[in-house]
Formats: C-alpha cells, sequence, structure tokens
C-alpha cells in the first residue's frame, strides 16, 4: 500500500483514498446500473447504497443474474470480537439485515474468537470467546431472523469448518499469504493459517443444500484480501465464487484521516456508552466549520470533512431531502456545527437508548442464534 495510507483486515490508518483501492485490489464499482437492478428486485435501495457507502463489489451482477432466474443466495458476514462494538463496526450489519429482509436470505455470521486471539487482540483464547459472546448480543438486538441467521464461533464449530479450512489451506502457497497479507518471519503460523478459517463459511451453503448455492459478502474493503484468497480458491474445490460487496469505513469523531476504533474510545460511538458519554463524544467531535461563527456565517463550513455530517450521511439520516438540507446549510453558512451535533444528538439518543433495550432482551434469545457442533 502507499505510504500515506494502509489499508489490511488488521489495520486502517491514514486518509483512505477509495478509488485507489478499487484500482489496487481489482475490484469493481458500483453502477449506476447495478443500482437500478437492485431497485427493481427490491423496489428501493438502501441509503448506503444510494450515497454510496457501498461501493465497491466482485460479482454482484451474477449474483442479481442467478436470483433472476429463481436461484436464492445466502448472506456470510462476520465479525472479529473487540472489548466493544461501535457503530463503525455495524455498517454492513444494517446494510445486511437490509438484504436478509428484501431477498430472504439465510445468513451466516462467523464470530472469529480465534482470529482475535492469534493476532494478539487476546492474552488467552477463553477471554476471546468470552468478549464473542458479548458481540453476539448487539448481532442479535440487530433484529435479524432467528429463522434465517446462523451464528457461530470458529472455536465452537470448528468441526463444521475445519474439513473445509484444510481443503483450502492445501490450494494456498506460503508465497501467497506473504505477497496478499504481507506476512513476515515475525508472524505466526496461524496468523498465516488463518485465512482459510475465514474462507470456510462462504462454501457451508452449498455443503448444507448438497448443490450449489451463491454467496454475497457484505463487508469492509478492509477485509477483501481474504476474500481473494478465497474466491482463487473456490473453483479449485468445485464451489461457486462468492460475491462480495464492500462499504467504505464509517470516519472516526477525531476528525479527517481516521475511521471509528476500538482502541481510540473518544473515536466511536459504542452501543454500551451511557447516555452521558455518547453525547459528550458528539458533541466533542471533529467538524469542518470555521475558526469563528461571523467567519461561518460569511464563508460556510465544509462538510465532506465533518465527522457530524459523516454520521448523518452513513446512518442517521435516512431522508435524502434531509441530508441535502444539512449539507448546503452547511455549506452556505446558515447552519452552526453546535446546532448540528445537537440535531445529530437527537438522533442518536433514542437508536442507543432502543438498542440498549434490545441487547438486553437478546441475552434471552442467543441460544436461537448460535449453532455449534453437536
Amino acid at each position: 500500500m502507499p505510504d500515506d495510507f494502509v489499508v489490511t483486515p488488521w489495520e486502517v490508518k491514514g486518509s483512505v483514498d477509495y478509488d485507489r483501492l478499487v484500482t489496487q485490489f481489482g475490484t469493481e464499482r458500483i453502477t449506476p446500473e447495478i443500482l437500478e437492478r437492485i431497485r427493481k428486485t427490491t423496489g428501493e435501495l438502501h441509503p448506503m447504497l444510494r450515497r454510496g457507502v457501498f461501493y465497491s463489489h466482485r460479482d454482484l451482477n451474477w449474483i442479481l443474474d442467478r436470483y433472476e432466474k429463481g436461484t436464492p443466495f445466502a448472506l456470510y458476514t462476520g465479525r472479529g470480537p473487540s472489548s466493544g462494538i461501535h457503530i463503525g463496526h455495524m455498517l454492513p450489519w444494517f446494510f445486511t439485515k437490509w438484504l436478509q429482509e428484501k431477498f430472504h436470505a439465510k445468513l451466516y455470521f462467523q464470530i472469529t474468537d480465534d482470529e482475535k486471539f492469534l493476532f494478539k487482540d487476546f492474552d488467552n483464547l477463553e477471554d476471546a470467546t468470552k468478549v464473542g459472546y458479548d458481540n453476539i448480543l448487539d448481532i442479535i438486538a440487530m433484529g435479524f431472523d432467528p429463522k434465517l441467521t446462523s451464528i457461530f464461533l470458529d472455536t465452537e464449530y470448528i468441526h463444521h469448518l475445519y474439513p473445509i479450512a484444510v481443503e483450502v489451506a492445501k490450494r494456498v502457497t506460503y508465497s501467497t499469504t506473504l505477497a496478499v497479507f504481507g506476512f513476515e518471519n515475525a508472524n505466526n503460523i496461524g496468523e498465516i493459517f488463518y485465512t482459510s478459517i475465514q474462507a470456510a463459511p462462504a462454501f457451508l451453503p452449498t455443503i448444507e443444500a448438497g448443490k450449489e448455492v451463491p454467496v454475497l459478502i457484505p463487508c469492509g474493503i478492509d477485509q477483501d484480501a481474504h476474500f481473494r484468497i478465497t474466491r482463487d480458491v473456490a473453483p479449485k474445490l468445485g464451489y461457486p465464487k462468492p460475491a462480495l460487496i464492500h462499504t467504505k469505513l464509517l470516519p472516526s469523531l477525531l476528525g479527517p484521516g481516521g475511521k471509528m476504533s476500538a482502541s481510540i474510545p473518544e473515536s466511536s460511538i459504542f452501543t454500551t456508552d451511557t447516555e452521558a458519554q455518547a453525547r459528550k463524544k458528539v458533541m466533542n467531535a471533529f467538524t469542518g466549520g470555521r475558526a469563528t461563527v461571523e467567519e461561518q456565517r460569511r464563508l460556510g463550513a465544509n462538510p465532506y470533512i465533518c465527522s457530524i455530517f459523516a454520521q448523518y450521511n452513513y446512518i442517521f439520516e435516512p431522508n435524502d431531502k434531509n441530508l441535502a438540507i444539512v449539507e448546503e446549510t452547511c455549506k452556505s453558512g446558515a447552519r452552526l456545527c453546535g446546532d448540528c451535533k445537537a440535531e445529530l444528538w437527537e438522533k442518536v439518543r433514542p437508536w442507543l437508548k432502543a438498542h440498549h433495550a434490545a441487547r438486553e432482551k437478546a441475552k434471552d434469545h442467543v441460544e436461537e442464534f448460535v449453532v455449534r457442533d453437536r
């Protein structure tokens, strides 16, 4: 990657050039033609599609071709357990829930407790698994259909995953992992093997059905590397290549040049934040405002570097007309940053309160969603 920014499955630094990633990763832009195909099928477009938050793909046309000919597809996404879930983690989840509802698709949700242990996020595996179960509460709280959703932790579903992972691993060379992930001599062998585990759920739907099942993976663009390998291996194993649809990464509340990060609490709104904590983060967030009120009234502000406007654009303002008003009044100087923050908080607050309640109720429904080896 260029020196000015870094995007890997485990690290994102700097101001990401998403156009450059399309070229470097070899993905395709989501075109107006693809959007129209989706709109015709679903009756509407999710705001993240309309606004280019989900902007890149692999084989999305193929998924739509198969669906239009009567072949349903499965969804696969995942989560690497961390000490807390923030709204940046949830971008693919919001969209995946919409896809599940619109296409009545079975969802396979992988919790990669092994990955987080191998890549040094936890000192012991038990802690990674425990945090994984805590993160599952946030997934259930999203409102996924329990009849169409299977959530599994790698270490508890390994009997199903490992035979597939071994088949994948045999067909991935060490030199490929070096080229794709930039591994070095200091990387442990578990890290080198891990992508084989992340590939496995992409083939589970076909194995379970006993026939070819297309799979669509909504994920952050930073996760694409794993699935480049998955797609390369799929034909060698007799499986269809999984299709992908990539989201941009939610900008940090601390300003341009970074994404929301669990390791920097002030950068993110966490689902377990109290209202006081979340409000403080919103009210202290970086904006594109001017140094003084007079200057902003006269010259306007810059919404395109503003973390508050990003929250509106990505998640909290589904109405395009209302978003346009926020954008134009910001640029004209009619809107001040304090007002914008207060208005955003009035959208975040009820969402956070509702999620807290849903998360608490989710504790009684874990067994409806989680599948384990039997």
